[in-house]
This record gives C-alpha cells, sequence and structure tokens, in this order.
C-alpha cells in the first residue's frame, strides 16, 4: 500500500519535511493552506496535484490517506482533530499540542475513529537513536543513570514571530525543551518529579529554561534550552558501567561514541547522513499504518501525552501560561509532580 499524504500548512517546516521526504519515495498528493495561493505556490514547487484554500478541502480530499499537521502549537489540536474526523491517520509536529489536555482529546478522538495518530519527534526515528535505545535496553552501559542534553539556537526576536507570540503558544520549552525531553523520557522513562527555572520574555513567554527531572529507580536528566543562546547541542546518557556521548548537534543525524566506565571507546557510530532526516519517520509512520500498530513505534503516544504533562507543570512553576488556559484546560489529570 502506498500512503498518499496531505500536508496542513506551508511554513518552513512543511518545506522540509516534504523536501526531505518526496527526495526518498514519501507521496505527497495535496496541500492545503489558509489562502489557495500559498496552498498552490508550494504544490507548484514540490509537484503536489491538489492545492486547497482551506484545511477542511484537504482533510476531505479523497486523495489523501494520511495527514501532516504543521501549523503553529495552537492549532495542533484543532488540525489534527479535523484529520481524524475525515477518517484520515495524522502526524502532528511537535509539540504535540499546547497542553496534555488537548493531547488527551487528540489521542482519544483518534482512538475512538480507529486510525493512526503520532507525534512527529524526528529525532525519535533516526538510525542513531534505534541504535542507541538498544544499547541501553542490552545493559551496555549497566543501570542508565543520568542524561544531559541542551537545545540551544538564536531564533528570531521579533515580538510578533510565533516563537515569541504567546497566543501563538511560544517559547522555548515547546519549540525546543521538547526535544532533550523526548530524549530524556527515551532512555530513562516518564519522570515522577519536575525542577523547573525559567527567564520570562516582556511578552511572557520562556526565553531559556532549565529542567532537572527525577525518573524512576533514581535515574535523574539535566536539560537546559534556550531561544536566544548558542552553544554545540552535545547529549549524553551515562550508566553505571558506560556512557554513551552524542556529538553535536545531537538533534539531527549525527556520530556517537559508547565508552566504558573508564572513558575507552567500544563503539563508533556515524549516522550522518546528507538529508535532514525526516523521511526516517514518514516510513516509520506508514509502516505503523501498515501494521495496524498504533500504540508502539519510537514515540508512542502515551509518552507524548506524558511528556506534555511534564512541559505542563514546567510551565506552571516558571509562569507561563497562555491566552485560553485555566487550571483545568492545563490539569494533567495526576498528582503534582514537582518535588
Amino acid at each position: 500500500m502506498t500512503v498518499r499524504w496531505g500536508v496542513i500548512g506551508t511554513g518552513g517546516i512543511a518545506r522540509s519535511f516534504v523536501e526531505d521526504s518526496a527526495a526518498l519515495g514519501v507521496r505527497f498528493t495535496a496541500v492545503g493552506s489558509r489562502t489557495r495561493g500559498r496552498a498552490q505556490a508550494f504544490a507548484d514547487e514540490y509537484g503536489i496535484e491538489h492545492a486547497h484554500g482551506d484545511y477542511d478541502a484537504l482533510v476531505a480530499d479523497d486523495t489523501v490517506d494520511a495527514v501532516y499537521v504543521a501549523t503553529p502549537h495552537s492549532a495542533h489540536a484543532e488540525d489534527a482533530l479535523r484529520a481524524i474526523e475525515a477518517g484520515k491517520h495524522v502526524l502532528v509536529e511537535k509539540a504535540f499540542t499546547v497542553n496534555a489536555a488537548e493531547a488527551r482529546r487528540v489521542v482519544d478522538a483518534a482512538r475512538a475513529a480507529g486510525v493512526l495518530v503520532v507525534e512527529a519527534m524526528w529525532t525519535r526515528f533516526l538510525p542513531q537513536a534505534s541504535r542507541i535505545r538498544q544499547l541501553v535496553h542490552e545493559g551496555r552501559i549497566g543501570r542508565p543513570r543520568l542524561v544531559e542534553a541542551t537545545h540551544h539556537q538564536a531564533l528570531p526576536t521579533d515580538p510578533r514571530h510565533r516563537l515569541n507570540d504567546p497566543a501563538l503558544a511560544g517559547g522555548a520549552l515547546l519549540d525546543l525543551g521538547v526535544y532533550p525531553l523526548a530524549f530524556a523520557v527515551d532512555a530513562l522513562g516518564v519522570p515522577e518529579t519536575v525542577a523547573a527555572v525559567g527567564s520570562l520574555s516582556d511578552q511572557g513567554v520562556d526565553t531559556q529554561m532549565g529542567l532537572v527531572l527525577g525518573h524512576p529507580d533514581g535515574a535523574q536528566s539535566v536539560l537546559h534550552f534556550a531561544l536566544d543562546l548558542r552553544s554545540p547541542n552535545a547529549a549524553s546518557i551515562i550508566g553505571d558501567e558506560g556512557r554513551i556521548d552524542l556529538d553535536p548537534s545531537w538533534i539531527g543525524p549525527t556520530t556517537y561514541r559508547l565508552r566504558d566506565r573508564d572513558g575507552h571507546v567500544l563503539e563508533e557510530f556515524d549516522g550522518r547522513e546528507d538529508r535532514v532526516g525526516y523521511h526516517h519517520e514518514a516510513r516509520a509512520f506508514e509502516e505503523m499504518i501498515a501494521s495496524g500498530d498504533h500504540e508502539g513505534g519510537p514515540m508512542p503516544i502515551e509518552q507524548t501525552v506524558a511528556i506534555m504533562e511534564v512541559m505542563d507543570e514546567a510551565r506552571r512553576q516558571v509562569g507561563v501560561r497562555y491566552p485560553g488556559e485555566t487550571d483545568d484546560t492545563t490539569d494533567t489529570g495526576a498528582e503534582p509532580t514537582h518535588p
């Protein structure tokens, strides 16, 4: 079965995903934008047959089996639910939604409709991630005790840019912090405690944040991310018998070294490739559709919801609340996870 993709949104991430995936044979049949002109320009650029001037027409297109949602965070839940109601499988850009309450609504709707929904955490699908997951599972570093990871970028400072706009769920956490958080959860499991410190912009979004997370069996992760800094962006998983060091920038296809407790290199892996690497998640998503596996894969949907709960708590601690949010909309449905 060839999966036929439709795309909601025509911004930078949509362009990167389509360009990278189409070059490896992923088939895109339709694109939707809020204006017909932008949709048509995108379709012309990437050889996509159907261009729609609204999202409802995109999800109603009979030539579309799966929808990639590439709109701002604030619209992810609405657009995912739109596609689910139309019976489409949905790959939703990270962060999955604005908060955990929205995430649960999307997941419940997908399960009720019998369609696949996955967060587009593309780093989970890279070849290096698969091998690292295997090394940890095999006990090659002993018991994992600590994850250290950063994600710093110097991004636009215009207050009207989506990254800086509370109305569009801007801030470092949802855009950048979700990467090291998903990395830590992959290695150590869902956190049981959250301690967050952050700095806010004049608009009220987090420009930088540090997290110290307590994971099962006493493991910890120390994560930092910022919209206005530059750093090498390296990461490590440290166990009681060794460690795995990922080279900058660990967020994309990169190299790593498995070391023993004394620092001797036991294995080197080079996952660098000519392309960005989005095609790995597209192909894995297609395989999940074919297999009927709607709950597993490298980015299980239950982990996505749990990560949204952690981010809700982190935002609560540093004082970030988006327009329209109340205590009910950000309630995690569980006991507080702060220390």
